[in-house]
C-alpha cells in the first residue's frame, strides 16, 4: 500500500465523512510534546486531539501547532469510560504517559475493545511483555499495538536490523544508549524507570537463551558518534527481550546504557538498591533526585547517604577516578550543568561471506544545537513522531503486536526521520 493510500484508508476510518482523528494521551509530558509537534510537521491534515490529567498545561502546545488542527481533552486514562469516549473512532492512539507499567494496560485493553491502533513508547519490560502476549487478540480485533516507539527501545532496534542486514549471520547484539545532563527539566515517570533499572533483575539474552542479570552491574564500553569512547552499564530494557525473537540464533544480545557526567551513574544506582532493598520508597528515592537536579541536595540525608555511597563505589570498581566525582561535586556546588551529550548505538557481530565481521549504526552528533539529538525528549519523541508516520502511512496492512524490529523498515524509517524534519546529517552514520 502506498502512503497516499494508507494516509486516504486512515482519513476514512469511521465512515468516511469525520476527518482523522490521531489522540494522544498524556499529550502534557515532554516527550510526547515533541512528538506531536514534529508530527504535525509531516502530517498536514486530521485532527490532533491531546488530553492529560493537566488539560490547562497543553494551551501552549496547541497554539504552537497549526491553527485549528488541535483540540484539548481532560482524560484520567484509568477511567474507562472517558477513555473509551476519547479514544472511540480515532486512527491512531498514542501513549505518552508513563510509567508504562502501570498505564499500558488499560489503554491498550481500551484499544483492543474499540479496534483502533496502539502505538507508545514503552521502555518498561514488564509491560512489553505483556503487550506482545496480546498479539493474538490484536490479529482477531484487526489492529496493531506497536510498542516501544520510542529512542531506547525503538529507533535502537531499527539501527540493529540495519547494521545486521550487512551480515550473513548474527553471533552478538549490543544496543547502547547514552542521556546527558538535563537539569532540572526531567519528569517524575522518567525518574521512576531510572529507579526502576538501575537495580534488580535484568532480562537479558546469554548463551544462545533468556537469562537473568543484575541490573547495573555489567559494563561495556563503547564509541558513541561525536562523543567518544563511553562507559555503560547493562540496564532492564526491552531489546533484549523482543530482538531474539527476529535474531533466535544469537548468541548474546544485550542493552547497556548510562548517564553524563558519570557521577549520575553513581547516584542512580545508590538510590535504585537503595529502593530495590526497601531502604527507600521510589516516591522517596525521585523526590530526591529532582530536588539534586535543582542543586538542592540536603533536603534528605538518607537518601544523599545512599547516593554518595553509589558515586564512591564507582571510584571503589576503578570505573571514574576520585577526580571525576570531586570535580561533579564542585560542579554542582556552584551551580554549574554540563554540556548535553547522548546518542544510541547498536553493534552487531557475526559472519559475511564466511569471515568474521562487525557492523555498527550510531547517531552521529549530539548537542544542544541539534535537532534531534539535544535532549532526551527530543531524541525520544522525534523518533516517535517518525514511527507515528510510518503507522499512519501503512493504516490497515498489519494487525497484531509488534516491536520496532518487527515492522519498521529501516530505510523508510530513516526517510520518516527526515520528514518530521530531522536533518540526514543527524540521523544514521556506519562505523567501519
Amino acid at each position: 500500500m502506498t502512503a497516499r493510500k494508507g494516509r486516504r484508508a486512515a482519513a476514512e476510518q469511521g465512515g468516511g465523512a469525520a476527518p482523522r482523528r490521531v489522540v494522544f494521551i498524556g499529550a502534557a509530558g515532554e516527550m510526547c510534546r515533541v512528538a506531536i509537534e514534529r508530527f504535525a510537521k509531516a502530517d498536514g491534515d486530521g485532527e490532533l486531539v491531546l488530553t492529560d490529567i493537566r488539560p490547562e498545561i497543553l494551551e501552549p502546545l496547541a497554539k504552537r501547532l497549526p491553527a485549528g488542527r488541535a483540540t484539548i481533552r481532560r482524560l484520567d486514562l484509568f477511567d474507562q469510560k472517558d477513555l473509551r469516549a476519547a479514544i472511540d473512532g480515532a486512527a491512531l492512539v498514542v501513549l505518552g504517559a508513563g510509567p508504562y507499567i502501570r498505564t499500558s494496560s488499560p489503554v491498550i485493553e481500551a484499544c483492543l475493545e474499540a479496534k483502533v491502533p496502539y502505538l507508545d513508547f514503552d521502555d518498561d519490560v514488564e509491560s512489553t511483555e505483556h503487550a506482545l502476549s496480546l498479539h493474538e487478540k490484536a490479529k482477531a480485533a484487526g489492529i496493531p499495538i506497536y510498542v516501544g516507539c520510542g529512542a531506547s527501545p525503538g529507533m535502537s532496534n531499527v539501527l540493529v536490523a540495519d547494521a545486521a542486514a550487512e551480515l550473513d549471520t548474527v553471533e552478538n547484539i549490543e544496543v547502547g544508549w547514552l542521556v546527558g545532563d538535563e537539569r532540572p527539566d526531567v519528569g517524575r515517570a522518567v525518574l521512576h524507570h531510572l529507579m526502576h533499572i538501575s537495580a534488580g533483575p535484568c532480562l537479558t539474552w546469554e548463551n544462545g537463551g533468556p537469562a537473568t542479570h543484575e541490573s547495573y552491574v555489567e559494563t561495556g564500553i563503547v564509541q558513541m558518534g561525536g562523543i567518544g569512547e563511553v562507559l555503560l552499564y547493562e540496564t532492564a530494557h526491552p531489546e533484549p527481550v523482543t530482538l531474539p525473537r527476529r535474531y533466535p540464533e544469537a548468541k548474546r544480545i544485550r542493552c547497556i546504557g548510562g548517564l553524563a557526567p558519570a557521577p549520575f551513574n553513581g547516584i542512580a544506582r545508590g538510590l535504585g538498591l537503595a529502593v530495590h532493598e526497601g531502604k527507600l520508597t521510589a516516591d522517596e528515592a525521585v523526590d530526591f533526585i529532582l530536588d539534586i537536579l535543582k542543586n538542592r541536595y540536603f533536603t534528605n540525608a538518607k537518601a544523599l547517604r545512599y547516593a554518595l555511597g553509589g558515586m564512591l563505589g564507582q571510584v571503589r570498581r576503578k570505573e571514574r577516578g576520585a577526580g571525576t566525582l570531586v570535580e561533579f561535586l564542585l560542579k554542582s556546588a556552584v551551580r554549574r550543568t554540563y554540556r548535553w551529550e547522548g546518542g544510541l548505538l547498536a553493534r552487531v557481530t557475526g559472519t559475511r561471506n564466511g569471515m568474521p565481521a562487525v557492523a555498527v549504526r550510531r547517531t552521529p552528533i549530539s548537542g544542544p544545537e541539534t535537532y534531534a539529538v539535544r535532549s532526551m525528549g527530543a531524541l525520544t519523541g522525534t523518533a516517535c513522531a517518525a514511527f507515528m508516520v510510518l503507522a499512519i502511512d501503512e493504516n490497515g496492512t498489519r494487525a497484531g503486536a509488534f516491536a520496532p524490529e518487527d515492522w519498521a523498515d529501516p530505510k523508510a524509517f530513516y526517510n520518516a526521520l527526515e520528514r518530521v524534519g530531522t536533518p540526514r546529517s543527524e540521523i544514521v552514520e556506519a562505523v567501519l
